[in-house]
């Protein structure tokens, strides 16, 4: 087990934003994206009357952290869930509110470090890339089975690859000799299919086509659509959410959900707006902060990291 993966990212930071929301005694801190552990372990350690409820989908993940938990007894409830079912598992639990929200929207330094996952472009692997092993198409099927213009539409839109058609057009000529099964083969047909001057930037060139692969396989932008909003109607007037993204698409989202809680919805020229008007977040960050040069130096994985925070100040009418 490496190190590195035991960073979790911008720790401190999410911790300060949380705090005012978790003094009292009860309160209840929801982590949506547990992994192995780093940040439920901080803030059970930092706020030690509060309870943490952990969700995550893959279930090496919650053996792991289970282990790494155990010493905090009764205060941690682990739940094999994805993050947009919070509703129901808060429902569950029997807790109707809660303090704080934590997601840590990052692929688990667990799931990149184990070669077996297919996450990784560095190393060869199945093209499995599925955070929940028991549901769902594995990248080798999508890759596989989805149609050319579907294919270069994921890749545009989750990989943001301006090469999309030429990648697309080598992936269809390739898999009707052979279909796709490790990352190699992949990773190989992505150096062969772009132009000299695409290599020339911005790292692997195959970074953006596994981004994309990996988005799609999770349902990550549908299932975080459902969740930020799900995640801020869970939390009590005065309760705090705080969310890092790691790519735009995830940063544009968050964005938006509290962008729209922050605004004032009154029809302009209102002498004084009513409630049901009024801004029901304050946002708690300007813009997305980064994190420090002295962190990305320790800890590469924190480099593309975007936090962004928000407190509840009145809770929705109707």
């Amino acid at each position: 087990m490496s190190q590195s993966r035991h960073v979790p990212v911008m720790l401190q930071r999410c911790l300060d934003l949380l705090a005012p929301a978790l003094q009292e005694p009860g309160a209840v801190v929801v982590d949506c994206t547990l992994g192995l552990g780093g940040h439920s372990e901080a803030l059970l350690e930092r706020f030690p009357e509060a309870r943490l409820v952990a969700l995550d989908r893959d279930t090496e993940a919650l053996r792991l952290s289970g282990e790494r938990l155990a010493p905090y007894g009764e205060r941690a409830t682990l739940v094999h869930a994805v993050y947009d079912e919070l509703p129901d598992v808060l429902d569950r639990l029997g807790v109707p509110r809660v303090q704080g929200v934590l997601f840590d929207l990052g692929v688990s330094s667990m799931q990149l470090d184990e070669a077996g996952r297919g996450f990784a472009y560095a190393q060869d692997a199945p093209l499995d890339m599925r955070m929940d092993q028991t549901t769902g198409m594995s990248a080798a099927e999508v890759l596989n089975t989805y149609p050319p213009g579907e294919l270069v539409r994921i890749l545009r839109a989750y990989g943001e690859e301006k090469q999309a058609k030429r990648i697309v057009s080598a992936i269809v000529r390739e898999r009707e000799k052979e279909p796709f099964t490790h990352s190699a083969r992949l990773v190989e047909l992505i150096r062969a299919a772009l132009p000299q001057a695409a290599k020339r930037t911005g790292g692997n060139p195959a970074k953006r086509t596994f981004q994309a692969l990996r988005i799609e396989v999770n349902g990550e932008l549908s299932v975080l659509e459902r969740a930020i909003p799900a995640a801020v109607e869970s939390i009590a007037v005065g309760g705090r959410i705080a969310v890092l993204s790691y790519h735009s698409l995830e940063d544009r989202l968050v964005k938006q959900v509290f962008a729209a809680g922050a605004a004032n919805t009154a029809p302009p020229g209102l002498p004084v707006v009513p409630e049901q008007y009024a801004p029901r977040l304050k946002l708690l960050t300007r813009g997305a902060e980064l994190p420090t040069e002295e962190e990305i130096a320790e800890n590469r994985r924190a480099a593309p990291a975007r936090l962004r925070g928000a407190e509840r100040i009145r809770e929705s009418l109707g």
